[in-house]
């Protein structure tokens, strides 16, 4: 009994990682390129068979504006002069085998768009934002 407990609970651990999230829809904690601290929480959904995602919560300290406008997006977006949270930055994502493409991801804080793309590794989120062949991708974090 005891060599079954001790082979259970050694499979468990061993398949943990597999129990990582492993799809981009759910919610995923940002972090901040400069301060490496916690900026936003965005819940990426599919609806209509593509793939979207919105900001639910921002971090803010507590001097700043709880719920700023997009201040600096072009004034023919639709989202400009709107508030950040539960507004939807990514738009339009196909999902093309692991990888989820052919988007767009807003940046609020300076109202630029970029093409988007997605995928899962190691349990995080890789967030690509590029414009031709220059590219930054960030690691969102799970959150629950």
């Amino acid at each position: 009994m005891r060599k079954l407990l001790l082979m259970l609970m050694f499979v468990a651990s061993v398949s943990w990682p597999v129990l990582a999230q492993s799809t981009t829809v759910g919610s995923w904690k940002t972090i901040d390129d400069d301060t490496g601290k916690p900026k936003s929480v965005v819940e990426i959904y599919e609806r209509g068979g593509k793939y979207y995602g919105k900001v639910t919560k921002l971090f803010r300290s507590p001097g700043e504006e709880q719920n700023p406008m997009c201040k600096s997006c072009d004034p023919k977006d639709k989202r400009y002069q709107q508030p950040v949270i539960g507004m939807e930055i990514i738009e339009g994502l196909e999902k093309d085998g692991d990888e989820y493409e052919d988007g767009t991801i807003l940046d609020p804080e300076n109202g630029k768009v970029y093409d988007c793309k997605l995928w899962v590794e190691d349990g995080n989120l890789q967030v690509r934002g590029y414009i031709s062949f220059l590219f930054r991708t960030q690691t969102w974090l799970p959150y629950k």
